[in-house]
């Protein structure tokens, strides 16, 4: 098993030595590290960039060189990948930085809406279920945009809405076949994503709505732990490696791996 998408010290995760010891006792054959990064000219987003240190352009040559060491320490594939926020309003900043950085394969994630990040309930507590509706339109929306814009090897929990209680269950079937569809005629793949997969949310991304659409579109899946701990990738891994078992799912590398 590969685990495409762990985080490290770069972004919101603990050391890269610390996080390839656990992937290496963990059994895996190889290891991602995508940590999160933020491109844009719009003055709010450089401000959360700011905060959150999703600034993976600025650091992500030093970060390479510790990629180095841990293949020459590790018995075990590591990838210098990254996890990008994804705006439609951004491609051109995101298209020129990927091309300038040459990773082994880009995740795109849709981490915001209107505005505001959409894993926080509370943002979205007071409003009408119209609003909520049109609201898990335009994720959905700025889903396919992001698989249509080729810009990316792997989409990242793709329905990361389901994470939060009030656009929870909200999604409907046409959506649903609207991404999947996308996806098929897209080199993007998206990812089985167990980041809350063994918490008290216990969900997998995707639910099994959209799994099912994926199946039915024969649209191929990447794996990812989303770990940013390092006690998180053994348990997220075996997890996944019995998920994958239990289903018919047609399992593909990031496509930037084979370029």
């Amino acid at each position: 098993m590969r685990d495409y998408h762990v985080h490290s010290n770069y972004s919101d995760g603990r050391f890269l030595f610390q996080m390839a010891r656990a992937a290496e006792e963990a059994g895996l054959d190889g290891v991602g590290f995508a940590d999160h990064c933020t491109v844009t000219e719009r003055e709010d987003r450089r401000g959360e960039r700011a905060e959150y240190a999703f600034n993976l352009d600025m650091t992500y040559e030093r970060r390479r060189r510790g990629i180095g060491r841990l293949r020459e320490e590790f018995d075990l594939a590591v990838y210098d990948a990254v996890e990008m926020d994804y705006d439609p309003r951004d491609e051109g900043a995101i298209g020129s930085f990927l091309d300038e950085a040459g990773f082994d394969y880009a995740v795109g994630s849709v981490h915001e809406l209107d505005g505001v990040n959409v894993q926080v309930p509370s943002y979205f507590a007071d409003r009408s279920d119209d609003a909520l509706d049109a609201l898990v339109d335009e994720y959905f929306d700025r889903l396919v945009s992001l698989a249509e814009s080729e810009l990316f090897d792997v989409a990242a929990h793709p329905d990361l809405i389901e994470r939060t209680g009030p656009l929870r269950g909200r999604a409907t079937e046409a959506q649903y076949d609207r991404v999947a569809e996308a996806f098929a005629e897209s080199r993007t793949v998206p990812e089985i994503n167990a980041g809350r997969a063994l918490t008290d949310l216990d969900l997998v991304h995707p639910s099994e709505g959209l799994l099912d659409a994926f199946r039915e579109y024969d649209v191929g899946v990447t794996l990812g732990t989303d770990s940013h701990y390092p006690d998180e990738i053994g348990s997220r891994a075996a997890f996944l490696t019995d998920f994958v078992a239990e289903r018919d799912l047609e399992l593909a590398d990031p496509p930037g791996l084979n370029s």
